[in-house]
């Protein structure tokens, strides 16, 4: 609330005085308050300001939490806070400050202190005058005053920005390097003279190329003991570099930095206000590749070139699984061989994945964007497994006339990596030799009798005596498990297996990721359609020459009504039901030729009844359908009408047929018995029959 204009000088009244007197002292950098002591000091004395506007030494309050601050927000500030919150609470009587510039250099924290001030009748004095906020001019004094230290503040901004980037678009901006370079003698920009620094970080490029994902290369890493050299930001200047434990993020940073391609970068990061959080620092952002201010190539000497880099960037992006963006994502642990790289060849997008069944084991490629975001119905699923079995063989039989050299080039590939992996434990060993001689030499620099010092420098000997044992135990045991060089039995071990592919491949050993990655190698995308043709999955390659195959593979089915090839399956059942085949025997030919049922399983007698009951085809039983009856018209017997005629149950005919007691016949497995009984057989029978009853009713 504004009131009436007073005098410019008159005095605070009882009720200010009633309240302590608070003077904010701050400093903007930690070099003002080194070297510009006068002006702390020049602060520190308004103390005798308050004193003359009346208030008494011990009710005044001096707030100098905020020196080496500065003033452009209130985030960091502590003594900003503390004194909002006296004002606040109606603690504050009079707040002096040297300038308006002291207290805050940008006007939301500015107009924020004012109207406190005014709320609760808080006087504001510099060296020249006094204030009240709640009078209409001296709030419009104040606030210009505000105005013109938010704007100084922009200018000095400006001015400092534009002439570190003049600086910075010539190169000569001294910026932070990473752990492979470092500044020389002359101030130039070269590669760490540290020879395992080097090879470390020729390693992970080398690494990258191979396996093709960050987190790929950190596994490896980790698995061969390696450590990675950092040097510190933070801390004073310079900073040493240290080893730390290979992650994620340390082999990701080392890819993504443009110094590692010999390029001078300004502008990489830029700082987001929006998602900064109050009471921390400045959120940054990377910046696009084009988007830099300053990017100036083969500046400086590098490990990759530029072309490298930006490959290295664009398979990181890739690794990033954003199937609408058209990211396929790193090749990872699932059963589904397409993973990333299936198409749908209905709508194009990339297709997702799900895994079914009781175990959730079965992959199933899935183009479901239409039913997720507007409700529409599914474009299409195809299950995985046939089609990658058929991919899987397209890709072995593509590689089959290169097998040889495939198997060549794998033995020269590990052969490579033993000589990589002992360079790099020989330079560890090496760096743990040397610090431990180097505490050798510390220690017996020292005098014998300042044993404050021997001791510690003792202990310190000792340690480094210990990490060299266990780098030499660790190298003597990767040596057992890897041996460095491979014997003629070995080599023709692993050449027989190169050149077997199709074994490596279907390897328990040879992981799914794996299988992918050399897919991909091969193959850039796979598009799929079962809804082209019924009863199949049309699928098309497309090869990273650019060329394509289209490809067909018979899908599981509901129903025969969507079989692939139905007129030939019912005229082959025709053909053999008519060839007087059983339902079983059927069964037994159809798997034999190839055929699969609807669901993908083999034939059964059932699969043939049912097919036999839809296409109207009678059974094959010299009989039909009808019960068998107890004499056939050729004047045989039906198994029942011989037991009728002899006496006994038909389990019996059963038996008297295996021994040899009747002769029949079947026209085919299956089919009734036809069996020929002459007067003396069934009189011979019939009389066995009744002495094995009569023999019964004595036992009994």
């Amino acid at each position: 609330m504004l009131t009436a204009a007073i005098a410019p000088d008159a005095p605070p009244t009882a009720l200010h005085r009633a309240k302590r007197a608070f003077v904010y002292v701050r400093q903007s950098s930690v070099t003002q308050v080194k070297h510009h002591q006068e002006s702390t000091q020049l602060q520190y004395r308004l103390v005798d300001r308050a004193v003359d506007l009346g208030w008494p030494r011990e009710r005044i309050h001096v707030i100098d939490e905020d020196l080496g601050l500065s003033g452009a927000s209130s985030a960091e500030r502590r003594g900003f806070q503390t004194l909002i919150a006296e004002i606040g609470l109606g603690h504050a009587g009079l707040v002096v400050s040297l300038d308006a510039s002291r207290l805050a250099r940008n006007n939301c924290d500015w107009h924020q202190l004012l109207e406190l001030c005014s709320l609760f009748g808080v006087l504001l004095a510099d060296g020249e005058r006094l204030y009240d906020p709640g009078v209409y001019h001296d709030r419009l004094l104040l606030g210009l005053s505000g105005i013109m230290s938010e704007a100084e503040l922009h200018q000095i901004r400006v001015r400092l920005h534009q002439g570190e980037r003049q600086k910075a678009a010539r190169g000569e901006l001294r910026l932070p390097l990473p752990a492979g370079l470092t500044y020389d003698g002359a101030g130039a920009i070269v590669l760490n003279p540290d020879e395992e620094v080097q090879a470390r970080l020729q390693l992970v490029f080398a690494k990258f190329e191979e396996l093709g994902s960050a987190r790929a290369v950190m596994r490896y890493l980790r698995a061969h003991h390696l450590p990675l050299p950092v040097r510190p930001v933070l801390g004073p200047a310079p900073h040493a570099v240290v080893w730390r434990e290979a992650d994620s993020a340390r082999v990701r940073a080392i890819l993504q930095n443009p110094a590692y391609a010999g390029a001078y970068v300004y502008g990489r990061r830029q700082t987001e206000p929006i998602r900064r959080r109050p009471g921390s620092r400045p959120t940054s952002t990377k910046v696009a590749v084009g988007a830099w201010e300053v990017c100036l190539r083969a500046a400086h000497p590098g490990y990759i070139g530029w072309e490298a880099f930006m490959a290295n960037q664009t398979r990181l992006s890739e690794n990033v699984s954003r199937y609408e963006a058209g990211r396929p994502g790193a090749p990872r642990r699932g059963l589904a061989l397409l993973q990333g790289i299936a198409l749908c060849g209905r709508c194009g997008r990339r297709m997702g994945l799900r895994y079914s069944g009781p175990r959730g084991d079965y992959p199933v490629y899935g183009c479901r964007v239409d039913r997720d975001q507007s409700a529409g119905p599914l474009c299409q699923e195809v299950r995985a497994q046939p089609v990658d079995n058929v991919v899987a063989q397209v890709l072995l039989d593509a590689l089959a006339p290169d097998r040889i050299a495939i198997a060549v080039a794998a033995l020269e590939q590990i052969e490579a990596q033993a000589q990589q992996l002992e360079r790099q434990w020989g330079l560890r060993r090496e760096r743990a030799r040397y610090e431990a001689e180097r505490a050798r030499r510390q220690y017996d620099a020292v005098e014998p009798e300042n044993r404050l010092v021997a001791r510690a420098l003792e202990r310190v000997w000792e340690e480094k005596l210990r990490a060299l044992e266990a780098v030499e135990q660790d190298h003597a045991r990767w040596q057992r498990e890897e041996p460095l060089v491979l014997n003629d039995t070995d080599r023709l071990a692993l050449q027989r297996l190169g050149e077997n592919l199709p074994r490596v491949w279907n390897a328990a050993t040879t992981s799914a990721a794996e299988r992918k990655r050399l897919l991909r190698f091969v193959v850039r995308e796979v598009v799929l359609d079962q809804k082209r043709t019924r009863g199949q999955v049309w699928l098309k390659l497309v090869w990273q020459t650019g060329a394509t195959s289209e490809h067909c593979v018979q899908r599981r089915v509901h129903t025969y009504r969507d079989y692939i090839d139905l007129d030939r399956l019912r005229d082959r059942i025709t053909a053999l039901n008519a060839a007087g085949l059983m339902d079983k025997a059927i069964a037994a030919r159809l798997n034999a030729e190839g055929f699969v049922a609807a669901r993908g399983c083999a034939f059964a007698g059932g699969n043939v009844w049912l097919l036999r009951q839809r296409f109207g085809l009678a059974t094959v039983k010299i009989n039909g359908v009808s019960a068998n009856p107890p004499r056939w018209p050729d004047g045989s017997y039906s198994i029942r009408g011989a037991a009728v005629l002899l006496g006994v149950t038909e389990q019996t005919v059963f038996k008297y047929l295996a021994r040899g007691d009747l002769s029949g016949r079947q026209s085919a497995k299956g089919q009734p018995w036809q069996i020929t009984l002459t007067s003396e057989m069934i009189e011979a029978l019939h009389a066995r029959a009744q002495r094995n009853k009569r023999s019964r009713r004595e036992a009994s």
